[in-house]
């Protein structure tokens, strides 16, 4: 019988928590076209002159506080949703489970070499990111190809979309925010994901009528704003939110982690945070559905500095919602939609 491959693939993170190998990793991922599309002259110049001299040191500093015994937190909680994974596939030997990441280690070549020599007969690809964006799922994606194309692979490969409205997904989100509020009392919810420049957004509007044109532009994904990452990301926050029980003004949604000085698309957190506690809130749980493992964007972004921002504007307390890492209920949703890939025929190429 053959066997089937599967791939799961996070953003990436440095080898250590040091300056030398957050630059390292810092280099990687900034130089990737779909990350930062400018020139590539300009690119290189951005990168390695302006901006990972100067952030490798802070994130390094951000890094150490987060370290875990096996790595940082997103190394340790993907490779365990991996090992979950696995075992909940394997009553059925067919299957190889191997995870990568898009930029640092364990890279998709070697995850896929991996895989490779085990003799599988196709390959089960799961980028983990909820909503589409070309510089997470699309780019993980091409890379995927290219390295496959290299070794032969090609033809054996099918890829999950983006899971945003997965009714398994939006549940076992909502399923965490219960978790908190049986512990604390909680006067606020935050869904905050990970932010964009709005440029990345509008190229993907071909009427180029649309896209942060109309103020309703989001309300909804259709045919005209399918790819549409903002428009995803208020679909899962809403979706989430019904599902637990949230009116309108028990929650709000905001963007993190920005870099440079384009324009990206808001609010941002650190503003609603703010805001909030001025507005006399004094507990707030924040969720970050755009990451389904946690990492430094969770743990040390929101977790400590959010926290942090929060109380000193004024509130009490802010309690992180984990991301679903390796929660059984979504093990099981993982391992099935995966089987029922495994059954379907490859697309003809």
């Amino acid at each position: 019988m053959s066997s089937i491959g599967v791939l799961l693939i996070n953003l990436g993170t440095p080898d250590a928590p040091t300056p030398e190998a957050v630059g390292r990793y810092l280099r990687e991922f900034l130089m990737d076209g779909f990350v930062i599309d400018v020139p590539q002259p300009l690119r290189w110049f951005l990168v390695h002159v302006m901006i990972v001299p100067r952030r490798k040191i802070q994130s390094a500093k951000a890094y150490q506080k987060v370290q875990m015994p096996g790595g940082s937190p997103l190394l340790v909680y993907t490779r365990g949703l991996a090992e979950k994974v696995a075992a909940a596939l394997a009553s059925d030997d067919r299957y190889v489970v191997e995870f990568a990441m898009r930029y640092g280690n364990p890279s998709i070549a070697s995850a896929l070499g991996k895989l490779n020599s085990t003799g599988i007969s196709r390959i089960v690809v799961v980028p983990l990111y909820p909503q589409y964006a070309e510089s997470s799922y699309e780019t993980a994606v091409v890379e995927t190809k290219r390295v496959a194309r290299e070794i032969g692979l090609t033809d054996r490969l099918s890829f999950f979309s983006p899971f945003y409205d997965w009714p398994e997904f939006i549940a076992a989100g909502a399923r965490r925010i219960l978790e908190v509020h049986e512990k604390h009392l909680v006067d606020h919810v935050v869904f905050s994901f990970h932010s964009l420049p709005e440029r990345h957004l509008k190229r993907l509007d071909e009427t180029g009528q649309h896209c942060l044109v109309k103020s309703d532009c989001c309300d909804h994904v259709s045919a005209v704003n399918r790819k549409c990452y903002r428009a995803q990301c208020i679909f899962t926050a809403r979706a989430i939110a019904a599902e637990f029980g949230l009116v309108d003004e028990d929650y709000t949604v905001s963007f993190q982690s920005r870099l440079g000085r384009a324009k990206w698309i808001g609010p941002t957190t650190e503003e609603v945070l703010r805001d909030l506690a001025r507005r006399g809130v004094k507990r707030v749980a924040v969720s970050c559905p755009s990451f389904v493992a946690d990492c430094l964007e969770t743990v040390e972004e929101i977790g400590i500095r959010g926290r942090q921002t929060f109380i000193e504007a004024g509130g009490e307390e802010l309690y992180l919602i984990p991301s679903l890492n390796a929660d059984p209920a979504w093990v099981e949703t993982l391992a099935n939609r995966i089987r029922e890939v495994g059954k379907q025929e490859l697309p003809e190429r």
